[in-house]
């Protein structure tokens, strides 16, 4: 058996290669309406449905209670432009090129292959690469973008090119939360549908309005889509009572991730849930909450600032504090309220959650790299044997990471020296007892299979 299969392989899984093309008469809308919200650097502990000691957020915690949570949920990549290319492809990111890494303020590439697409200003998401909001709105749905997208700054990767009818978003990975600046960036950082925005709106309240317009211009005779990414709570750390009369100061501590206080780390929190109750109550006020799947998670792991128990490690790196993330999902009449899901699974297979339950069709040529989890969930099933592969590259430094079963492999290399782990996840999820040294063969074994992977995955520019 391949590795790409191995990577699809769980026990009574359908197989993405079952993906039907949409077949609908005109007018009818028996597809579900799909709300996917993402925060930005949210840590495994820091929500009470998650961890006793959590912070509470009502919203998200009764998405939870509805539907399903997820145990053992990972973020396709470690930072926030990785993750965003797998969810928007459907695909491992390593197989676009150069967003193996978060793109850098003003639009800078970390990596020599991202430096490189840099120079010719060819660093973001190609609009040639598959996009799910041009999957779904070929199955007939609205399509919507509000809020971050970092996967490109130059126009041509602009989201309304990717199949977002209407597009709400900031270009870089943080900005000041109110003058929407980032660092001393001087370059305009928030668009509608390619013109400059200009307010002093906090954008967490920003990004809940323009959801909630958006919601309110359908007119229910076709399904929409729409993606909610918040930058909340990456930082700089501001909340909504912090506006200064200009942008923070670039050496503010605020900016440091690692160091954000916790009175507004949880004051952040607090208003991004408050504005996701808000869409969810527009979407009972309109009468389409029983029709819409709605998903919230994280892109990555959580910085030092949040709280990523009972894991090792932060935002950035490939232990399960860096990628082992919060995901929720309701799906009414579908997923049993209240369910549980230890089921490894990644961000990209809520992708292939949404092409099914459209009756979308992928392109020729670019079958998905996940699974259908909702449909996994939907009918009940245990939790499989799964396959998930991780890389990123920074500088000089590549880390590398595998799961199979409960043992997952790290690889550490930089210049000057190679660091290698391997961890029992089932009887040690904290990561302390590393076995690489006393179960060669198991390492040997899944070096292995991460080499295949690599092949297989190469980069189509």
């Amino acid at each position: 058996m391949n590795s790409l299969r191995l990577t699809r392989s769980i026990a009574g899984a359908t197989s993405v290669l079952l993906l039907l093309p949409a077949c609908k008469e005109a007018g009818e809308n028996q597809s579900p309406n799909i709300v996917l919200i993402l925060a930005d650097d949210l840590g495994y502990g820091d929500l009470f449905c998650y961890n006793p000691d959590g912070f509470q957020t009502p919203a998200i915690e009764s998405i939870a209670r509805q539907g399903v949570r997820f145990t053992s949920f990972y973020s396709n990549g470690p930072e926030s432009s990785p993750t965003r290319t797998a969810l928007l492809t459907g695909r491992y990111q390593q197989r676009v090129g150069g967003l193996e890494c978060a793109i850098g303020s003003g639009n800078v590439g970390r990596y020599d292959d991202a430096i490189r697409l840099r120079e010719t200003n060819d660093l973001g998401l190609p609009v040639s690469e598959t996009s799910l909001a041009k999957i779904l709105k070929s199955a007939g749905y609205t399509t919507g973008i509000c809020g971050k997208w970092h996967l490109g700054y130059e126009e041509k990767f602009n989201p309304n090119l990717h199949g977002f009818d209407h597009a709400f978003y900031a270009l870089a990975g943080g900005m000041d939360y109110f003058h929407h600046k980032d660092l001393d960036d001087p370059q305009h950082l928030l668009f509608r549908n390619g013109k400059p925005v200009s307010n002093t709106t906090y954008f967490t309240d920003l990004i809940g309005d323009e959801s909630v317009e958006f919601i309110d211009r359908q007119s229910g005779k076709k399904p929409f889509f729409l993606y909610i990414p918040f930058t909340a709570p990456h930082a700089p750390y501001q909340g909504p009572e912090d506006l200064l009369p200009a942008t923070l100061p670039v050496d503010s501590p605020l900016w440091n991730q690692g160091k954000g206080p916790e009175n507004i780390y949880h004051s952040m929190l607090r208003r991004m849930d408050e504005n996701i109750l808000k869409i969810l109550n527009r979407l009972e006020e309109k009468g389409v909450s029983d029709k819409t799947i709605v998903v919230f998670m994280s892109d990555n792991g959580g910085t030092a600032s949040g709280d990523n128990s009972p894991l090792r490690g932060n935002k950035g790196n490939l232990f399960e504090g860096g990628i082992r993330v919060p995901c929720v999902a309701k799906w009414p009449g579908k997923i049993t309220p209240g369910t549980v899901s230890q089921q490894p699974c990644m961000t990209f297979d809520f992708s292939v959650s949404f092409i099914n339950a459209a009756g979308a069709s992928v392109p020729e040529g670019r079958s998905p790299d996940g699974i259908d989890i909702l449909k996994h969930v939907a009918e009940n099933r245990p939790a499989g044997e799964r396959i998930l592969f991780w890389r990123a590259r920074r500088g000089m430094q590549t880390r590398k990471a595998v799961r199979q079963g409960d043992l997952k492999y790290i690889m550490l290399k930089n210049e000057n020296n190679t660091e290698e782990y391997l961890f029992d996840l089932g009887n040690d999820l904290s990561e302390k007892i590393n076995l690489a040294e006393s179960r060669p063969d198991q390492v040997t074994k899944l070096k292995a299979l991460l080499d295949a992977w690599e092949e297989e995955v190469k980069p189509s520019r």
